[in-house]
């Protein structure tokens, strides 16, 4: 399996203020990533470098082998974008959105338009193709960023907070979405505030707080690195955690206790080591 992105010692320095400080890690092609951390952690900052919307201070940044800083047009080639700000037009119908994506890149006709219905077919929004973009839901209005940064046919695409403000039913049908295409090989990064978006879509998982990658790997490697069982004990008006191996674990040590008030056992998740390795939740 090929890299589809690596990050070599990479730091970005602003106002004298490191806001990512050696970051190294790499994508596998095909492989769907999860990026995490509360605001301030350098999540958008480093987004900002992968989409060579910003130069790094220090350090290499590969996209399927093309260098960031000293190929950018071909890494741009190999990338497509979701942002978390709606970025399409809204005095433009779908259909001309898409066509002036499709021009910007020099796709020819016929197979613009053909890609055009392609996408727009994918993301079920071929009834709406000649509707002014302001008149649509925010949830049409994002399967419309999602079919126009896949337009070029991107080796690997970026999500930056997809589904933040959506209903419940139009996430989970952006997830469906998402999921197919990677199973039909994108290679994705997504960045989202919503931890079962990344329990439900991530292969594995980055783990950044104050500019620096704190943990990395799968969730099941998350959870047998630090804990998979948790003991809850509530004090006052906040709850306390504790961490074990195993749930059994937990339950022993729940079992030992003379008084059980207000104490319970169950499987840790995602939020739990995310909340223990930062001290804090996601804003």
């Amino acid at each position: 399996m090929s890299v589809a992105l690596s990050l070599e010692n990479v730091h970005k320095v602003y106002n004298n203020r490191a806001v990512v400080n050696d970051l190294s890690f790499s994508i596998q092609a095909g492989e769907m990533f999860g990026l995490l951390g509360p605001n301030g952690a350098g999540k958008s900052t480093t987004i900002r470098m992968l989409t060579t919307l910003t130069k790094a201070t220090q350090g290499k940044i590969e996209i399927f082998g093309y260098d960031v800083a000293r190929q950018p047009m071909l890494a741009k080639q190999s990338i497509g974008v979701v942002l978390q700000q709606i970025s399409v037009d809204g005095d433009l119908t779908v259909w001309e959105n898409m066509e002036l994506q499709g021009r910007l890149h020099h796709i020819p006709n016929p197979q613009r338009q053909r890609v055009i219905n392609q996408w727009l077919e994918y993301v079920e929004l071929t009834e709406k193709r000649h509707d002014l973009v302001k008149t649509l839901s925010g949830g049409m209005k994002r399967r419309l960023q999602i079919a126009r940064a896949l337009l070029h046919q991107p080796q690997i695409l970026f999500l930056d907070e997809p589904t933040v403000g959506l209903d419940p039913q139009t996430r989970r049908r952006l997830w469906e979405i998402i999921r197919d295409l990677n199973k039909q090989g994108m290679t994705m990064l997504l960045t989202t505030h919503y931890m079962e978006e990344v329990e439900y879509l991530c292969n594995r998982i980055g783990i950044m707080d104050s500019g620096n990658l704190i943990s990395l790997g799968t969730l099941p490697e998350l959870r047998s690195r630090y804990g998979e069982g948790l003991v809850m004990k509530q004090v006052e008006d906040r709850w306390e955690y504790l961490f074990f191996p195993t749930l059994q674990a937990a339950n022993t040590y729940l079992d030992e206790q003379e008084d059980k008030t207000g104490m319970m056992v169950r499987p840790s998740n995602l939020e739990d080591i995310f909340v223990e390795l930062t001290g804090r939740q996601l804003d």
